[in-house]
């Protein structure tokens, strides 16, 4: 049976090219700073994004929190929208790791951003902690891969500066946005302190990401990412898909074109409501209600069938489109599922 797995793109495999460039990997031990191809990876991450200096991590989790602990001091509060990745996905790392208090805001990526984060942004007083970050996310991976206007980031930025709080993005898919809106990496994490962005989905690595700012901010980074166990030895292994992945970022057009057409057919299944207009990147969801069935159970018959997608609410289901899905497997997948 044939099986198009659209569940995330962090399921792809190394392609041969990657491969070949890890096995020819030169390497140190990178927690002494000798490993050549991480920092040939860093030096190349921080260009890209327009900052001083880089920090190569495991996981864009760890980069997320990293950045808070370095951006912050306990006791102090971050500002994140309700459904960002760092509130959301990261097992409560900010309140464990930083010992801040996370004030979520409902709507921070919409249309009233700038209003809403000026709002929550705390005055002085002794009753309530200090703002101390304000926390982006682009694309947005809860609100569908939604990817963030340069001016809405440049308005909260400038907000945000003006009164003291400094701004991490997490753009764990920013080169999906990048592409999306026809510009360059650095003409979005301009309006940023610091970002991460992954090498391990959409640009197709089988590990990492990378954390990038000031060049003080990553020399206090990097002590937090040892704290943290990410401090890494011949990491260029590694880093060397890294970088091959940094060498195709116009490939995330052809994954925007195939998750626009899956959107296209999908809205015209009985029971599955999509909106294509809400799709901008690589990432669909669809409400399957209309079937009678939960988001579980619509995945398991699916599953049976060779389709494979992600829960994501009572009746939401993710479908995201990667560089291991071709236009004939989307097509496939439209018809397992338009079959029910």
């Amino acid at each position: 049976m044939k099986i198009v797995d659209l569940r995330s793109d962090t399921v792809t495999k190394p392609d041969a090219e990657m491969r070949e460039a890890m096995a020819r990997a030169e390497v140190g031990d990178d927690v002494y700073g000798e490993d050549p191809t991480v920092r040939r990876l860093e030096e190349t991450a921080a260009e890209l994004a327009g900052k001083e200096a880089a920090l190569f991590v495991p996981s864009g989790t760890m980069g997320n929190q990293v950045a808070v602990l370095t951006h912050t001091a306990r006791g102090s509060e971050v500002i994140v929208d309700s459904e960002a990745h760092i509130f959301y996905y990261e097992v409560g790392g900010p309140a464990v790791l930083s010992a801040v208090q996370m004030r979520p805001v409902s709507g921070l990526h919409g249309p009233d951003a700038l209003s809403l984060m000026e709002k929550a942004v705390r005055d002085e007083d002794v009753h309530f902690p200090q703002t101390a970050l304000l926390c982006l996310e682009n694309t947005h991976n809860r609100m569908g891969g939604t990817v963030m206007p340069q001016d809405t980031m440049r308005r909260l930025y400038q907000a945000a500066r003006a009164r003291g709080v400094a701004v991490h993005l997490d753009g764990a898919r920013i080169a999906n946005a990048a592409v999306a809106l026809g510009c360059e990496i650095r003409d979005l994490t301009q309006w940023c302190h610091s970002v991460m962005f992954c090498l391990s989905k959409g640009l197709g690595a089988p590990v990492g990401s990378v954390l990038a700012g000031g060049g003080a901010f990553i020399d206090r980074a990097r002590k937090y990412r040892k704290m943290l166990g990410g401090g890494m030895r011949q990491a260029g292994v590694l880093a060397a898909a890294g970088l091959v992945a940094l060498r195709s970022l116009d490939r995330l057009a052809e994954d925007h074109a195939h998750a626009r057409l899956l959107a296209k057919n999908l809205a015209g299944v009985s029971g599955i409501a999509v909106n294509p207009g809400r799709v901008h990147t690589n990432i669909v969801v669809a409400d399957v209600s209309g079937t009678g069935l939960t988001a579980a159970e619509y995945l398991a018959d699916m599953r049976k069938k060779g389709v494979l997608a992600s829960p994501f609410g009572p009746a939401l289901v993710r479908f995201v489109t990667h560089r291991d899905v071709t236009r004939a497997d989307v097509e496939h997948a439209v018809k397992i599922i338009s079959a029910g």
